[in-house]
């Protein structure tokens, strides 16, 4: 088959790079030829992405035991020692009975003696409790779901998000695993509030951002080649989320060369969180402030609903998911051919169960109706994906062709908040690798493309695509 094709893709060695060579590809079934094409073919970027749910297991246990040499100690919770009588705070934020919770030395120090048994170091955990942790963050199960997600991944990372070195870190590790990628932009949610010291002091959001500035400006960090641009979010159903607002819009404004857009996440079915409820609060908001942007989840849930309308009616230039976006006509035929962008991740809407199965999925109607759409990872650690990923499954579930392909990454720095001219830079870099791209691929085939790259755990579930190496 390999044989075929490269022969196929050899007599277009004459003529410019057509939807010919990909269709040849997509339909010879040879699902780890077409992921190899997708892994190293230019990508623009990733607009939707949770920074703290984006970052692998592995690299989090590492960067973790590192940070040791900062003063940061980590306790994980590996055993029940049926400390405290059932019911107390078993359903509350930090229900007792959730293994593999990460605190801090101080925190472990306010326990009793009976449940500081049940929490070991991280650096002392046994092979297996080291697997568990990693896995207690990875939707890794099939009878896992949202409730698993929402309900648990953040509360047990707990302590790890304190800390703005271990932030600074994983960022920089994205960004060399997105380069690997061939993506140019990342436009990621970050946390500048509520970040310690080793021993619980406060640290200025100011400092938070000296800090995320000196890893950008590091040397291995520059060399990803990789922009990167911030937004940070509210949580939308908090009893005091309008005053949460009106903190990071002033601070988006004030940091705007870095700090491009305020986003909104949380469960839409928690209705304390409906878009409405905060329209006064940007109105307000846009009296006294201009330049900041807005691209807010809107439309993931199970339900029609208003939500995306309302969204955009807040402001929003960029809508994330946007799932029931397909149950509202009138908005449908708004978006189309307009200046809004839904950022579709795929992977996450099937584990989450917002959508059953892909075909479902409300992605090729979007995009094959003129909304402008590009692909996004969200919490990609938690679901063990890459971007290569979400390409491989919208081209093998929805028939792409290599111009929709390529409409989807230009996409992603089109509607990208990044500044005009960076984001001219950005096009013309992108373009002119694609051009790259597309001339070796019809003079020589694939054959110069590099080896067979690692794939994650969720393609080898699901698809006829083993791990070579984890990444």
């Amino acid at each position: 088959m390999k044989k075929v094709l490269f022969c196929c893709l050899a007599l277009l060695a004459a003529q410019p790079a057509a939807a010919d060579w990909f269709d040849a590809l997509r339909e010879s079934g040879d699902d780890l030829e077409l992921y190899r094409v997708l892994y190293y073919m230019p990508k623009g970027g990733d607009l939707h992405n949770h920074l703290s749910g984006s970052n692998f297991p592995e690299w989090m246990y590492d960067v973790a035991l590192a940070e040791r040499e900062r003063g940061y100690e980590y306790y994980t919770k590996v055993r029940i020692n049926n400390c405290v009588a059932y019911g107390s705070n078993e359903f509350g934020a930090a229900p007792y009975y959730l293994m593999f919770r990460t605190i801090s030395p101080t925190e472990f120090d306010q326990l009793s003696d009976c449940e500081k048994g049940e929490y070991k170091l991280l650096q002392d955990l046994t092979d297996r409790e080291k697997a568990g942790w990693m896995n207690s963050v990875r939707l890794d199960q099939p009878y896992e779901g949202r409730n698993e997600f929402f309900g648990t991944h953040w509360a047990r990372m707990h302590a790890l998000g304190w800390n703005p070195w271990f932030q600074a870190e994983m960022l920089y590790l994205n960004m060399r695993a997105f380069a690997d990628e061939g993506l140019s932009y990342l436009e990621t949610q970050v946390s500048v509030h509520g970040m310690r010291q080793p021993d619980g002091t406060p640290i200025p959001p100011a400092d938070v951002v000296s800090i995320l500035r000196d890893r950008l400006a590091a040397d291995d960090a520059r060399d990803t080649g990789v922009t990167v641009r911030f937004q940070i979010s509210v949580l939308r159903f908090r009893p005091d989320a309008e005053e949460i607002l009106r903190t990071i819009y002033r601070f988006v404004h004030d940091n705007s060369d870095l700090f491009v857009a305020v986003n909104m996440v949380g469960r839409e079915d928690n209705d304390k969180g409906y878009p409405l409820r905060f329209l006064d609060t940007y109105r307000e908001l846009r009296r006294q402030y201009s330049g900041v942007r807005l691209s807010i989840h809107a439309g993931e849930v199970d339900e029609p609903n208003s939500h995306v309308r309302d969204t955009l009616l807040l402001g929003a230039d960029r809508i994330g998911h946007g799932n029931n976006l397909i149950t509202d006509d009138d908005t449908m035929r708004l978006m189309r051919h307009g200046p809004y962008l839904v950022e579709v991740a795929l992977i996450s809407n099937l584990l989450l169960n917002y959508v059953a199965d892909y075909a479902q999925h409300p992605f090729p109607e979007y995009l094959r109706t003129g909304i402008p759409v590009a692909l996004a990872t969200d919490d990609r650690g938690m679901w063990d994906s890459t971007m290569t990923d979400e390409f491989f499954v919208a081209v093998r579930e929805f028939n792409l062709s290599w111009e929709e392909v390529t409409t989807l990454s230009e996409n992603s720095l089109q509607y990208a908040f990044v500044q005009a001219d960076e984001k001219e830079r950005l096009l013309r870099d992108f373009r002119e690798r694609l051009q790259k791209f597309e001339a070796g691929v019809a003079k020589y085939g694939t054959s110069r493309l590099g080896e067979m790259p690692a794939t994650r755990q969720f393609i080898c579930n699901r698809y006829d695509i083993c791990p070579r190496t984890e990444p």
